[in-house]
């Protein structure tokens, strides 16, 4: 049985690749305000926006949970019948 890490041991496991994401993050968004047009009105910036700000919520809810959730469909019984498949 392996003994879990403690939040310490988890940051300076996790620290250089969160660090990689929020760059790589940065350089998209900042692409996105460089380029010609406008895309403020584009639902999908709205969803991204919306999950910066779950990062930055205090919940009780896992992080990941609440942005797969803002991401992903309601689950549908029907969804054979509505795709046609």
């Amino acid at each position: 049985m392996s003994i879990p890490l403690n939040s310490e041991q988890v940051l300076d496991r996790e620290y250089l690749e969160i660090r990689g994401k929020i760059l790589e993050l940065a350089a998209s968004l900042d692409r996105l305000e460089r380029a010609a047009g406008c895309v403020n009105e584009d639902n999908r910036m709205n969803l991204i926006s919306q999950g910066l700000q779950i990062l930055l919520q205090e919940t009780d809810q896992t992080k990941a949970a609440q942005i797969q959730m803002l991401f992903s469909r309601v689950y549908d019984d029907t969804w054979r019948e509505q795709f046609e498949l």
